[in-house]
């Protein structure tokens, strides 16, 4: 049994180094810098204070999707040319916002508002607008507004990014902030697509949330008497955040080790492609994990279906058995994804 100090499965984002930290809030983040085994994706946890704002800024190469966990805040997105978007979110509510777009999160609450952030990339790289406006001269700038390049002098020019910044008097929130918009899913307010007495999952991905284009989001809670079977994704790397409870996993590498660790709120695991692995409940409570994954709808492959697709002479000989002595497996042409524990569950290590 491994756990986050030394598996390279695992790490803590709660732990993770920070990319800022004040009394306005903070960016801790797991990119392959922290988390060498992260390919196609990668993680931040966004903390805002109340009148806290994620300053205007873009990422030159992955997607973001993001998982409101607490608080309330306003996203403002502008895309492509001059399209424009502005929008609120609360716990349970999701966003998107693709590879170059510039937007800021504001916190319009009173409390602190707490997002997860997921991209496309190992390694997102940013671009704030206070550092753009920095790289050029008050002439250029003067040009580009057709203003006398002194209008510019007051402003405080470099080419850093302060991350958070502070709201000065009230947030202004435009009347159409509270409709819909494609840029949004109200994931938790989602029927689970996939429902059973001990486990439901519910499904971010384009299916459900066509803006969608290289990422998805599973919303997975089990309950003690649930388990997530084993699998693997054929084409599909996964990034699991655990925001509740905790759980073990067992991962295959191509090495033939097995690597089985817990997993407690604010870990990550990531599991590369086609690894097969599983998940299951440690403990009386239910858990509730964010999986990330780096396609707008993620292949799936599991045990269940997987010996369903070979007669039973060809399980015995890859099982080294007699065809009497194999388990009686049940017909299985679609994967149920979460299975009920029958047995014990056992001991941890």
């Amino acid at each position: 049994m491994t756990n986050d100090t030394t598996s390279r499965h695992v790490r803590s984002l709660w732990g993770a180094p920070a990319q800022h930290r004040s009394e306005l809030g903070s960016i801790t983040r797991l990119t392959a810098d922290e988390f060498p085994l992260l390919r196609g994706l990668s993680i931040k946890r966004l903390v805002l204070a109340p009148g806290s704002i994620r300053e205007p800024h873009w990422h030159a190469n992955a997607d973001e999707i993001g998982y409101c966990i607490a608080g309330d805040v306003l996203v403002s997105i502008l895309d492509n040319a001059d399209v424009f978007s502005s929008f609120t979110i609360s716990a349970g509510q999701m966003f998107t916002i693709g590879s170059g777009s510039l937007h800021y999160i504001e916190n319009l609450g009173d409390t602190e508002a707490e997002i997860i952030v997921a991209f496309s990339h190992e390694r997102p790289e940013d671009f704030s607008l206070h550092a753009a406006f920095g790289t050029m001269t008050d002439a250029v700038l003067g040009n580009t507004y057709d203003l006398a390049s002194a209008a510019f002098a007051p402003l405080a020019r470099d080419t850093g990014s302060a991350d958070i910044v502070a709201r000065t008097g009230p947030a202004v929130v435009p009347d159409t902030a509270g409709f819909g918009n494609p840029h949004k899913f109200d994931v938790e307010g989602q029927n689970p697509p996939l429902s059973y007495p001990f486990a439901h999952v519910k499904l971010a991905r384009s299916q459900f949330w066509p803006a969608l284009e290289n990422l998805s989001m599973y919303s997975l809670t089990i309950e003690e008497e649930g388990m997530r079977e084993p699998h693997w994704h054929p084409r599909t790397a996964e990034m699991g955040y655990v925001h509740k409870g905790r759980a073990r996993m067992s991962v295959l590498d191509p090495d033939g080790s097995v690597d089985t660790y817990l997993l407690e709120p604010g870990d990550v695991y990531f599991i590369p492609k086609a690894y097969p692995h599983q998940i299951e409940v440690v403990g009386d409570d239910e858990i509730h994990f964010l999986i990330f994954f780096d396609q707008p709808t993620p292949g799936d492959i599991g045990y269940r279906a997987s010996v369903s697709a070979f007669s039973r002479p060809v399980l015995a000989a890859t099982f080294g058995v007699g065809v009497d002595e194999l388990p009686e497996f049940p017909f299985t042409p679609i994967d149920p994804l979460l299975v009920a524990r029958r047995n014990p569950v056992d001991p941890v290590a």
